[in-house]
């Protein structure tokens, strides 16, 4: 390969250069390897940051973080498998639901997944709250459980997919250059190509509780990641869909696992339903079956089934009950009228405060704490109502969690609660 100087590359796209194919691919590859510095790869995200890059840099940006590490390969399974992909949010549970349901109609899930950072939930975090489930598996373990279990897993990714991305993330994470579409591209893309599923639905959230919170840098994402997706071979669509009120009534790790089974039951809120409804339809279209009635697997308890069967072959106890915090605190409606706005970012920053998100990667969570709520936009409510109930194990960070509420809660004025939570769809 080719020598460069990280010097030199950095130098090339602070000045808004175009990077060619062999700078790229020394890059990664030095990056990964240790031979470019951390100091120096910051600097380098920085500029992409503020001077982006091309399409075809951030085709060739993915490809060589594909090739960072070892690539999984599914074909033995002898079905379809189809994967879906979310940009984070507050509330956003519906990989659990959607997994099993989607598994019932005997395509193969292999949902990879990650951990909370900041204020928005991992699903790791959530499945880690139902006693004794494993999130570690190998790739013989994974293998084993789509083809001849449940045909459904959620599990960490591997740390021979695309090991650069991990790198990368962990450092743009600690520089202000995680919100930037090429690296949130590149990073989400790498992983899933690499996966080796045949399609992928992206959830590409949009709203105050995203990383995107306007709808035209919304499509633009979904609109890479698709393109990224379709050129490796991989069958990819996006839906848009709103993260600007969280999703659901219930916020943290053992929270959202109570609400997730409410939806495997046949209940469950309005919103969770109609996005995991949605998302299954995408990813069973994409799979060769556009008729299959998801409406009533969810009715008739074959999702469930499928849920019991993956927490139970991950060594987790699907009939153990969640977690119960040690500390609680409701939140009372100041005056009558109609709840006009509930913030999701601010819901999300005070559910991680009471002990749900971590700040440091290292940093244990709490599996029961976290929010739950009783109104949402567009309620009639009255003074002195319970809005929302805090959950955590130490009572010392209520306080602040109070404080994360303060201009996120509003009540007055007339609002109309959205027709729906998808917003727009990419293909």
């Amino acid at each position: 390969m080719k020598q460069f100087d990280a010097v030199d590359i950095i130098r090339a796209k602070r000045e808004g250069e175009k990077l060619s194919v062999d700078q790229i691919n020394w890059t990664i590859d030095a990056y990964t390897k240790g031979a470019m510095g951390d100091e120096q790869m910051a600097a380098l995200a920085m500029a992409i940051f503020l001077n982006g890059m091309d399409r075809e840099e951030i085709s060739q940006w993915t490809t060589a973080m594909i090739k960072s590490g070892e690539r999984m390969d599914f074909s033995s399974l002898g079905k379809p498998t189809a994967d879906k992909h979310s940009t984070g949010g507050v509330g956003d549970k519906i990989t659990l639901p959607l997994a099993p349901l989607v598994a019932v109609y005997g395509v193969a899930v292999p949902q990879l997944s990650g951990r909370v950072l900041g204020h928005t939930g991992g699903t790791l975090d959530k499945l880690e709250a139902i006693p004794g489930w494993r999130a570690d598996l190998t790739n013989d373990e994974i293998m084993h459980q789509l083809g001849e279990g449940c045909g459904a897993v959620i599990c960490a990714a591997g740390a021979g997919l695309a090991p650069a991305d991990k790198k990368l993330y962990a450092l743009r994470d600690v520089t202000a250059t995680v919100d930037t579409i090429p690296l949130i591209a590149t990073s989400i893309m790498s992983k899933k190509i690499a996966e080796g599923t045949d399609s992928l639905v992206l959830d590409v959230k949009v709203g105050s509780g995203a990383f995107m919170t306007d709808i035209e840098q919304a499509r633009e994402l979904a609109r890479t990641m698709v393109d990224l997706g379709t050129d490796a071979g991989v069958k990819t669509s996006a839906l848009l869909t709103d993260m600007s009120t969280p999703l659901g009534l219930k916020i943290g790790n053992g929270l959202e696992v109570e609400e997730s089974v409410e939806v495997l039951a046949g209940g469950g809120p309005s919103d969770v339903v109609e996005l995991t409804i949605a998302l299954a339809r995408e990813m069973l279209t994409a799979a060769g079956q556009p008729d299959a009635d998801v409406e009533e697997a969810l009715k008739d308890g074959r999702a469930m089934d499928v849920w019991r069967q993956m927490i139970t072959e991950q060594d987790g106890d699907p009939d153990a009950p969640m977690p119960t915090s040690t500390f609680t605190h409701d939140v009372v409606a100041t005056e009558d009228g109609v709840l006009s706005t509930l913030d999701a970012l601010s819901v999300g920053v005070a559910s991680w405060r009471l002990g749900a998100g971590r700040a440091v990667k290292s940093e244990p969570v709490q599996a029961a704490a976290g929010i739950e709520l009783f109104a949402k936009p567009g309620d009639e409510v009255t003074k002195g109502q319970v809005l929302m109930t805090l959950h955590t194990d130490e009572e010392a960070r209520i306080p602040r969690a109070l404080e994360s509420l303060e201009g996120g809660i509003e009540i007055g004025g007339d609002v109309e609660a959205p027709a729906s939570v998808i917003l727009d769809r990419v293909e």
